[in-house]
């Protein structure tokens, strides 16, 4: 098309051409037009009115500033204009991508008691990969922390020379020693959040190791470990994120005061293995985690501050107990609790922590789907970091707002007891807002060729769209395929979503290549909170199975939400603060 001359080569101009043609998005284009009433060019007036239906700032001033930014031609920007060109560069710009720019640094309140947090949380940190023959290492923690991970897990055991090691007891794991984990976390703790870093201990080691443990702490942690309360007063709540910004916390078994005027000798105490399965007969323990008493030294007790781990006998029973106490659960138990006991738990977990664990069947390192226990209020959801999957890219997409911190303030009924909320009932309840989200996926840019075995082979691209929220809301709708297309496809196609409670709905894109003889392949995918998309033409940028950058492939959609039919176009307004 762009060989005028037909000789088989391109000459300067015809190269330009070519490069134009690459460049050019006739659906961009398409939206330019429709607001730019020559073709031409955008007036400043014309460019506000297009940011007022994005749900941005429509003001002469942002207007001008992303001419000035955007705009290469000088004749238009000196006049206040923005070209076809200009203006498409600022949609492929980040300013313009779909995750709300507010939301990529702290913007919640972070003087909350912890227990009204999500919290980012890793299941034995330590492994690379399966649960059984992988390799412990110091790296996990390093990727995990970098994350903004605030929760990660070390299973404790005796080792050579009285000095313990980590990993997943009575199977074929590698070892590594304690300090050494120590020592990368005190590097790594605060690389990515500055917020508060609890330190899971599953401790199976003699009264002597653990007081080297415990030295250990106090040595290479320094001040940034919590020894002692922050404050003299009755704990009624737990403090919050802001009032120990920079510190690590110890989870673990403390001796309780009738315990500390004994003798080591006959101080007993149950590992956080046994929390983790109190309740079940031992026919049902987990792998690797047998039902075992052991001794607790009192220098470690002395570090377990607001995390003390007890299993749990109740609701009632816990509701007695301090806020610092909090229990472990199965995955399969949580979610009993929460279908036969939502608003209890929901309760619960608005004064103490609670932490998930997956199941020990998952010999494979695979995840649980987490958003069962968000929706039930759940701060500590533990997920295997090394297993790339639909759980992880959940578990990134949640914890993607308030700057990546590791931890996300949970709605207001999941905070407050007055609310009663309930995850399996949930309809005209609170945080009950119906609201219809509406994804027009336009395009996509740029997709990989999947199949690199087979040199000629083009991806077949199609879209999912996926709501992950209350069982009420959960939803997936998807975009035909487009047959041998990964450079731009376009699908035009609309995908409608009825809410019902908007504050716990992720949104996921994921792309796949259709496969007609086989399952699907994955291309990339998006994962974002309901409350942190933008409205408007937008663009999303995929990531890998891994979470990291698919960069230059993108998604092109337009986004609308309403609410008893009036479009809505801003966060607050979306969440019913009106």
């Amino acid at each position: 098309k762009c060989d005028r001359s037909c000789d088989g080569r391109l000459d300067h101009v015809e190269i330009e051409e070519f490069c134009r043609e690459l460049m050019r998005r006739p659906e961009l284009d398409a939206v330019f037009r429709h607001y730019s009433s020559n073709g031409c060019v955008l007036t400043t007036l014309e460019l506000r009115d297009f940011l007022g239906d994005q749900g941005e700032d429509p003001s002469l001033g942002h207007a001008q500033k992303l001419i000035h930014t955007y705009e290469f031609n000088d004749w238009a920007r000196k006049n206040l204009f923005m070209t076809q060109n200009g203006f498409t560069m600022y949609m492929l710009s980040r300013e313009n991508d779909l995750f709300n720019p507010d939301h990529t640094r702290v913007h919640q309140d972070m003087t909350r008691p912890l227990a009204h947090y999500y919290i980012s949380s890793s299941h034995n940190t330590y492994l690379t990969k399966d649960q059984v023959t992988s390799d412990s290492s110091t790296e996990p923690y390093i990727r995990a922390l970098i994350q903004g991970c605030r929760c990660v897990e070390l299973d404790c055991w005796d080792g050579d020379k009285g000095e313990p090691v980590i990993y997943h007891g009575h199977t074929l794991t590698s070892k590594i020693p304690f300090k050494e984990v120590i020592e990368t976390i005190a590097q790594y703790a605060f690389k990515a959040s500055p917020y508060p870093l609890v330190l899971s201990l599953e401790n199976h080691c003699c009264v002597e190791q653990q007081a080297v443990m415990a030295q250990h702490l106090r040595s290479i942690l320094g001040s940034a470990l919590l020894t002692k309360p922050l404050s003299d007063r009755q704990l009624n709540q737990l403090p919050s994120p802001e009032e120990l910004k920079g510190r690590i916390l110890v989870k673990g078994k403390k001796l309780d005061a009738s315990q500390l005027g004994k003798t080591n000798s006959s101080a007993s105490f149950s590992s956080s293995s046994e929390e983790e399965i109190a309740g079940k007969s031992p026919s049902k323990k987990d792998p690797g985690k047998p039902l075992s008493s052991s001794k607790i030294s009192p220098e470690l007790s002395d570090l377990v501050v607001y995390c003390n781990s007890v299993p749990f006998g109740g609701f009632e029973a816990a509701n007695q107990k301090p806020p610092s106490e909090m229990s472990s659960f199965s995955e399969n138990d949580a979610l009993k609790l929460i279908k036969d006991s939502g608003r209890l738990f929901v309760r619960h977990n608005s004064r103490q922590l609670s932490r998930i664990y997956p199941s020990g069947q998952r010999l494979q390192s695979s995840n649980y789907d987490p958003q069962d226990m968000w929706n039930g209020g759940c701060q500590m959801v533990a997920l295997n970091f090394q297993t790339p999957g639909e759980q992880m890219d959940l578990n990134r997409g949640r914890f993607l707002p308030n700057g990546g911190c590791g931890y996300v303030l949970k709605p207001d009924f999941l905070c407050q007891p007055k609310f009663n909320f309930d995850p399996e009932k949930t309809g005209g309840g609170p945080g009950h807002i119906p609201t219809q989200l509406t994804i027009r996926v336009i395009s996509a840019q740029q997709l990989p060729k999947i199949n690199t075995d087979k040199p000629n082979s083009i991806v077949d691209p199609m879209v999912w769209v996926e709501i992950h929220g209350v069982a009420i809301d959960k939803a997936r709708a998807k975009t035909q395929r487009i047959n041998n297309n990964g450079f731009n496809p376009r699908w035009d196609c609309t995908l409608s979503f009825q809410l019902q409670v908007p504050e716990l709905a992720l949104v996921r894109f994921v792309v796949e290549d259709h496969d007609h003889t086989s399952k699907n392949d994955f291309v990339g995918q998006y994962t974002i909170p309901f409350t942190s998309l933008r409205i408007g033409y937008r663009h999303v940028h995929l990531l890998k199975a891994d979470g990291s950058t698919l960069s230059p492939s993108t998604l092109f959609i337009h986004v609308k939400v309403t609410r008893k039919g009036v479009p809505i176009k801003t966060v607050s307004a979306r969440m019913g603060n009106v």
